[in-house]
């Protein structure tokens, strides 16, 4: 947690607020989040080492008024959100809470679900329903996926959903999140591949990439004891072939040792100059020419065979970093004992 607590960002305080709740109710709130929000709020929990009783009961206390906030808006709007506020809390306070949940609903925009959503999918779960509610929909999409959609409803549906989009004026943020939450239900099956695109492996992968190998190693390891083959999925995306420009040559000279002829020319096919290179320079003359003309005889290869054998050896990698064999460079720096 920062020092100064007015400073601190909102995925720090939250996690903040997850380390205070406890595992059994964070591990139940945390599933319902986006990928990518879990993927840094648990990387703000593993970098907090301490809390003080105070911190963690002014976070708390901060959660509860934010939510408190938004029901009182939701029942009569922000002028009455205000009023209950400053009674309970004092005008000043009030006002510092109001601002935040004005921030928080700045960056939310509904029916996120819809807009991740195909145009044929939505098309599908929606042409049932009343034109207001369609007309709504719309309202809160991407113009050119909402002028597809408009274009396939059947014709006579489509100037009634024209004529409530033009004339639209307020709609109850009641009425939204229940028209919201329906359909939520409805797209969710339907769009869980595009969903899950949002996060998953790269994105752990991008943060892992950035974290020293302790940090690294803790949290893979925790990944193993979950889901193994996820854990190996991150690891073996961690370092990828063309990665190894940034050993050094004593490093790439023992990964050398531990492959085939055959399976580095099928490897270096397609690859960039800059890798071959790499590859090269670690070799003797003798065996980079022997390599080249290896490359040549192969001739037209497939693009997953290539891919296979780079894989393979990017497990090689791996393994004599565990071993402590080479050193593999990251984000943070590499802890080494003289």
């Amino acid at each position: 947690m920062a020092k100064d607590k007015s400073k601190a960002t909102g995925v720090q305080k939250a996690a903040l607020l997850f380390i205070t709740l406890g595992p059994e109710i964070s591990s139940g709130i945390l599933k319902r989040l986006p990928e990518s929000d879990i993927q840094k709020i648990t990387y703000e929990i593993a970098n907090i080492t301490s809390v003080n009783s105070d911190d963690r009961q002014e976070i708390l206390n901060e959660f509860l008024q934010i939510n408190k906030a938004r029901e009182y808006i939701l029942e009569g709007g922000m002028e009455y959100a205000k009023q209950l506020l400053s009674k309970a809390l004092g005008s000043q306070r009030a006002m510092e809470i109001l601002e935040k949940v004005s921030e928080a609903t700045a960056q939310y925009r509904p029916f996120s679900i819809a807009r991740k959503a195909d145009a044929h999918q939505l098309l599908n779960v929606i042409t049932s329903e009343h034109p207001q509610t369609i007309a709504l929909i719309l309202c809160y999409l991407q113009a050119d996926k909402a002028a597809q959609v408009l274009s396939e409803l059947p014709e006579d549906v489509q100037s009634d959903v024209a004529y409530r989009i033009a004339t639209m004026n307020n709609t109850s943020p009641m009425v939204i999140q229940e028209i919201e939450k329906v359909l939520e239900n409805k797209l969710s099956s339907v769009v869980k591949t595009e969903m899950t695109a949002l996060g998953g492996v790269d994105t752990l992968v991008d943060i892992l990439n950035q974290v020293d190998r302790t940090t690294e190693k803790n949290i893979t390891e925790g990944l193993e004891g979950e889901d193994p083959e996820l854990a190996d999925r991150v690891k073996s995306s961690m370092f990828v072939f063309e990665d190894i420009i940034t050993l050094d040559d004593v490093c790439i000279q023992k990964v050398l040792r531990q492959v085939e002829s055959k399976e580095l020319a099928l490897a270096l096919k397609g690859c960039s100059e800059e890798v071959a290179q790499a590859i090269y320079r670690n070799q003797s003359k003798r065996a980079a020419a022997a390599l080249k003309e290896d490359m040549e005889f192969l001739g037209p290869v497939r693009l997953m065979d290539v891919e296979k054998v780079q894989q393979k050896i990017v497990g090689i990698i791996r393994r004599l970093e565990d071993s402590g064999e080479i050193i593999v460079s990251r984000g943070g720096e590499d802890a080494i004992i003289i």
